[in-house]
């Protein structure tokens, strides 16, 4: 029997959200392992507040509502908060019942710049490596480290030379028209109004030059897992510097580290044999390493296992929303960045943890 179409109103629900959410939906695991992080970091969150005045989102929350963000490619915080006021499945996962209000966009972005003012994405970041670490699922023996080039959220437009006086008011201010033909632009005497952290770069030869930074990853070869990350100005030296520096930090004597030709130089190399850490990097032409460390298996191992990090770079820019920056600033940047790789890592877990 054919039933009727009418939209009746109901008083009362008598389902929560909780039980809304099907048992096996891959949000419980990672709602899971988020809230196990997130009690760890209470004391460092205490610490961003007052004691007094008016009570204020909890950061919990706000770190939650974040995640939703970069798992689900949600593009601003006005239309996270509009599907938070409808999605029962984003209500549940931050913890608001069904008849919480939901936050301004603009007192949501107002407390999130507390948490991006603080530490909190390398906290979150190391409370869920711990969980990895605790559950032997990150290893401390063989690792990889690649760069990926993150457009910057700034026009050529505003590439203009340091030392010229303010532009004069452009006819079109939403769309001003710039004449670049027979000026050479290069970093050291230009800079972006909009965002003075980033630099023209391009990744390799017949590729457009734009505003941006690098992000880089070292990846632990066992379970693809990212083990340690950071942002850096990109420049021509950024990704072997990067490299070495999270090596030192993240390898024990007696690792070693993949990675591609871009880092086959003599002084990276020798720097990480000083510190203990055997390099298996790809070959150039004139390489700086020989048959002393490309004749044992394990060379052969990571560089089979190195394009797994293009796997993270590929998540993070396609879901995490990282293909085109939404922040300015070196520091926010790499707030974010941290922020996607720890997300990244809770959707690898996930599946590591997941029953046979």
């Amino acid at each position: 029997m054919r039933g009727d179409d009418q939209q009746t109103g109901h008083l009362f629900s008598y389902l929560s959200p909780e039980q809304r959410v099907p048992a096996d939906h891959p949000l419980r695991a990672v709602r899971q392992m988020t809230d196990e992080a997130l009690r760890t970091l209470a004391p460092a969150l205490e610490r961003l507040y007052s004691t007094t005045g008016r009570p204020s989102i909890p950061p919990e929350q706000l770190l939650r509502a974040l995640l939703l963000q970069v798992l689900y490619t949600v593009r601003s915080e006005r239309l996270l908060i509009e599907q938070l006021d409808y999605n029962l499945l984003f209500r549940w996962f931050v913890g608001l019942s069904m008849d919480d209000a939901v936050w301004h966009p603009t007192t949501f972005t107002k407390n999130r710049d507390r948490l991006l003012a603080g530490d909190i994405a390398a906290q979150f970041f190391d409370a869920i490596k711990a969980q990895a670490r605790a559950a032997g699922l990150l290893s401390d023996e063989h690792f990889t480290v690649d760069g990926t080039q993150l457009e910057a959220w700034a026009s050529l437009k505003s590439f203009r030379a340091r030392d010229s006086g303010p532009p004069e008011p452009p006819e079109d201010p939403g769309n001003p028209s710039v004449n670049f033909r027979g000026e050479r632009r290069a970093n050291a005497t230009h800079a972006s109004t909009t965002d003075p952290d980033t630099q023209l770069y391009r990744k390799g030869h017949g590729q457009a030059a734009t505003l941006s930074y690098l992000g880089h990853v070292l990846l632990d070869n066992r379970h693809g897992l990212v083990a340690n990350v950071c942002a850096t100005a990109a420049t021509g030296t950024a990704e072997r510097d990067a490299a070495l520096c999270l090596a030192s930090v993240s390898i024990p004597p007696g690792g070693t580290l993949g990675a591609d030709k871009s880092y086959d130089a003599r002084a990276l190399v020798a720097d990480l044999r000083a510190i203990g850490i055997t390099p298996h990097v790809a070959q150039k032409k004139y390489s700086a390493i020989d048959a002393r460390t490309t004749r044992h298996p394990g060379y052969v191992i990571s560089q089979r296992k190195r394009k797994l990090v293009e796997q993270v770079f590929g998540w993070m820019k396609t879901v995490g929303g990282l293909r085109k920056l939404r922040h300015r600033g070196g520091p926010l940047v790499d707030w974010m960045l941290t922020f996607a790789a720890a997300a990244y890592n809770l959707v690898r877990l996930r599946t590591l943890r997941a029953p046979a």
